[in-house]
């Protein structure tokens, strides 16, 4: 997930530093002089890296959101297998039925 918010950010801070470098026929990008395939590579390399970025994120969040799940689920099934057990010793000490598990 943060991988893919780091993606996104570069891709990002690419596009803003060729939109606000440019002036007229002349960019420059980082200190150098770029032509206009070197510019339309750049856009689309930094579009590349915001959609990979932002689908990366949002295959993080939805495994992290499964594993949550997947705890809590765990937890209470943990419970549960608890109060059965502790049920099941006092019907064994305490109780008069004669019934075996």
């Amino acid at each position: 997930m943060v991988f893919g918010l780091l993606v996104l950010l570069v891709g990002a801070l690419a596009v803003v530093a060729a939109v606000f470098t440019a002036d007229g026929t002349n960019v420059e990008i980082l200190g150098l002089d770029v032509t206009a395939l070197g510019l339309y590579l750049i856009g689309l390399g930094s579009g590349l890296a915001i959609l990979w970025g932002f689908t990366i994120s949002k295959w993080g969040t939805k495994r992290s959101l499964r594993q949550r799940r997947e705890a809590k689920q765990l937890s209470e099934l943990s419970e549960k297998l608890d109060k059965h057990d502790a049920d099941r010793r006092t019907d064994q000490d305490g109780n008069s039925n004669d019934r075996s598990y």
